[in-house]
């Protein structure tokens, strides 16, 4: 119960600070486009440049 109260908080404090500081929050972002534009291994995808982002996708932008 305890671990899961600390990681709560830390879930909490990450988020205020991402709130709070929009570079990191836009750092963060390109971080998230650039993994979900990575292909898995094995499999061939021609049209990954035209897919959005992951925080794109989910905010409709």
């Amino acid at each position: 119960m305890k671990k899961n109260t600390m990681a709560l908080t830390a879930l909490g404090l990450g988020a205020a600070f991402l709130m709070r500081n929009k570079e990191s929050r836009d750092k963060l972002t390109k971080q998230f486009n650039s993994f979900t534009n990575t292909p898995i291994r094995g499999t061939s995808n021609s049209n990954t440049a035209s897919k959005k982002g992951l925080f794109n996708s989910i905010l409709g932008q």
